[in-house]
């Protein structure tokens, strides 16, 4: 269990320090932040598309976010005299603090209602409460989440699940979502190996349309099975698009992958959120992301550009229930040097067309050496 410290920066956001096991307690000087920062702004704003339905947070301070800094100026390394960063200890493990540049927040509450019936909604706009943290997964400023050992992204799982249950709290928030955006190739803004986690005072689109579909198969199925737990058992007793089983995760390539390389990990036990896992399955899923993240990176030269999303069970009391953790792991990579990009059926239409096959990514995820310690293959244990 990680040891788990909270501060305050200069400008009142909250920093939090989760320690890996056997790490020395923190120190005093550790906890305070001697920079002068200027006060938090008030958050920007959430807009209703009267055509979609949707809401869009329009947050033009971002504008002046750190782009791209050399280590030395690197605002998430540990503090140093020519360098006074985010993080005010010289040293840590696992970090996570809420953004200075955040798309929602730092205020929290309700954002208008939806349109009445008859009515457009056109110009509904409210403030676009939430909150938006960033998660430093080591004091590395050069490296990637597949090269931590499993003891730090056990610990970085941890944190994923406190967060989870903390800011699903939090008044006003509908849905919280933890990711990872690696590479210049989708856009990072910070070479540093991080991920962030935004708590959205809505239901996001992507959201919405998987918590309706995974809720009428829920309802009209006699056994109340999840949907993703209904896939699951499909894609293990068909078997060709699987990738790894294990004990308490198993991750196959979906049927109808949308991205050049798309991969799905699922709990076998139907939990909604990273919260409920259990110290045991947290261990694996430590193991085997890890596994997934190595073998990503062993199919090209180079390392792989992906975005990590872990979709968590709406906090809709109606969506709920149907909802089951998973991690949908994709990347926009259709071979070693050409990217998928989201033209016009994509981006217009929401039209996605795969230049790969399911069957064959997962053939080649299933080849490539993932690590020396690999999770079980589905070679080996049908073997």
């Amino acid at each position: 269990m990680s040891r788990i410290t909270s501060t305050r920066l200069a400008d009142s956001r909250e920093l939090i320090y989760f320690d890996d096991p056997g790490t020395p307690e923190r120190t005093p000087e550790s906890l305070v932040d001697h920079r002068e920062l200027p006060a938090r702004g008030v958050p920007g704003e959430v807009r209703y598309d009267a055509l979609s339905g949707d809401w869009v947070a329009v947050a033009a301070h971002r504008q002046a976010r750190t782009h791209l800094p050399p280590a030395d100026q690197c605002p998430i390394c540990p503090t140093t005299p020519a360098n006074p960063s985010e993080i005010p200890a010289a040293e840590y493990d696992v970090v996570v603090f809420e953004n200075r540049f955040p798309s929602l927040g730092p205020a929290l509450g309700e954002i208008p209602p939806l349109p009445a019936p008859g009515t457009t909604g056109h110009g509904t706009a409210g403030p676009a409460f939430g909150r938006c943290e960033v998660v430093a997964f080591t004091p590395q400023h050069t490296g990637s989440f597949a090269e931590l050992g499993e003891t730090r992204a056990r610990t970085v799982i941890e944190a994923w699940a406190q967060r989870t249950e903390s800011l699903s709290a939090l008044p006003g928030i509908k849905q919280v979502f933890p990711f990872e955006n690696r590479g210049a190739d989708i856009g990072v803004t910070l070479h540093h190996p991080h991920g962030q986690i935004y708590a959205y005072p809505y239901l996001t689109p992507r959201a919405a349309q998987l918590g309706a579909v995974a809720r009428k198969y829920y309802d009209d199925v006699d056994a109340k099975e999840t949907l993703a737990a209904s896939l699951l058992r499909a894609e293990r007793e068909d078997g060709s698009r699987m990738v790894l089983e294990a004990e308490h995760f198993s991750a196959y390539v979906p049927f109808a992958a949308r991205w050049p390389l798309e991969i799905h990990l699922v709990p076998h036990r139907s939990v909604p959120d990273l919260a409920a896992l259990t110290g045991a399955e947290r261990d694996e899923l430590a193991h085997v992301y890890l596994d997934l993240l190595k073998r990503l990176d062993s199919l090209y030269p180079t390392p792989m550009p992906y975005i990590s999303a872990w979709h968590q069970a709406p906090l809709d009391p109606a969506l709920r229930p149907a909802g089951q953790l998973h991690l949908q792991l994709t990347s926009p990579r259709r071979a070693a040097d050409k990217l998928k990009y989201l033209a016009g059926s994509e981006a217009a239409m929401g039209a996605f067309i795969n230049d790969t096959t399911p069957e064959a990514v997962a053939e080649r995820l299933r080849s490539v050496a993932a690590a020396p310690a690999s999770a079980k293959t589905l070679e080996g244990i049908r073997a």
